[in-house]
């Protein structure tokens, strides 16, 4: 097996890619994030958002969610070489080096803040820089590797999108945005601890205190089960502020039966694979509550 490259020194070697460049922006994580800050966009304003501030905040979110991601493989590539599920990252796997991976995310998060500053506002910038801090520094590269409560603390920094999309057309921090960022926020933990069972052994292995390694399995089942249970109720207040409508609630109420079905099956009848079906279905969570909201607010738009 390839050993990871650790030496800053060396160059690329010949089999990287584009590819491999598009893996370190981790798009799959970052396009459910934008996906977020368009409908916190759309549900800014009762029409429909202009073109040129969709486009430009999407590209400047896009580059700044990436280069964040872009500092994450380099931080963790020692971490990634070890486990199953990250060892053929482009860093761990040695098709790229620190000097190219760091190059490439230090222009990202940098073109990110002026392009969002000079195009879209200052407000949405700053907020971008804080959320790249947050996660690309101060989570990565301490947070993690410091307390099992590395993802609730550092979930702030990931759970920000909808309100950057919500001051890029307002310029100014609204009760409602926050709301989003509490959803997201609350959605956080449940979602990565379910992973974090399923991969218990290997983050053990790696010496990373997530919470199945320092308080053990059952002890992480009960929490994703609470956490399940303050989500449901963070989840209603869209539309107990009148943010949302009947459709969403309908909606919200299906996906919240189903996220406490497989809290429950987890906490007390797992069976093998529990744990990623249900990580698997907490992004289908998020991405359809998103798109409820998204849907029920279009049904105002005149």
């Amino acid at each position: 097996m390839m050993q990871p490259n650790l030496n800053p020194s060396l160059a690329a070697l010949p089999s990287a890619n584009w590819r491999d460049y598009l893996e370190l922006t981790k798009p799959k994580v970052v396009l459910l994030m934008l996906i977020t800050a368009v409908v916190g966009m759309q549900l800014a304003t009762p029409t429909l958002v202009a073109l040129d501030t969709l486009l430009f905040t999407f590209i400047g979110l896009a580059l700044a969610m990436g280069g964040a991601a872009a500092v994450n493989h380099v931080v963790d590539q020692r971490i990634d070489a070890l486990m199953s599920r990250t060892a053929n990252r482009p860093l761990a796997a040695g098709r790229l080096n620190n000097t190219h991976a760091l190059w490439f995310a230090a222009t990202l998060c940098v073109v990110s803040i002026v392009w969002l500053d000079v195009l879209v506002n200052r407000l949405t910038a700053m907020l971008t820089l804080f959320g790249v801090v947050g996660y690309a520094l101060i989570y990565t590269f301490y947070l993690k590797r410091a307390t099992p409560q590395n993802i609730v603390i550092g979930g702030l920094a990931g759970a920000i999108p909808p309100l950057l999309g919500w001051t890029a057309v307002t310029n100014q921090i609204d009760g409602n945005a926050l709301l989003l960022v509490l959803i997201i926020y609350v959605w956080t933990p449940p979602h990565f601890w379910a992973l974090a069972i399923a991969r218990q052994q290997e983050y053990a292995k790696a010496k990373i205190p997530m919470l199945p390694v320092t308080h053990g399995i059952d002890f992480t089942k009960t929490c994703i089960l609470l956490y399940t249970w303050l989500l449901i109720a963070v989840s209603y207040m869209p539309f107990l502020t009148h943010l949302s409508g009947w459709l969403y609630m309908g909606v919200v109420s299906v996906l919240n039966g189903i996220f406490l079905y497989y809290a429950i099956q987890l906490k007390w009848f797992e069976r093998p694979g529990t744990a990623m079906r249900t990580f698997g279905y907490s992004i289908v969570y998020l991405f359809a509550l998103f798109i409820a909201l998204l849907i029920d607010h279009a049904g105002w738009i005149n």
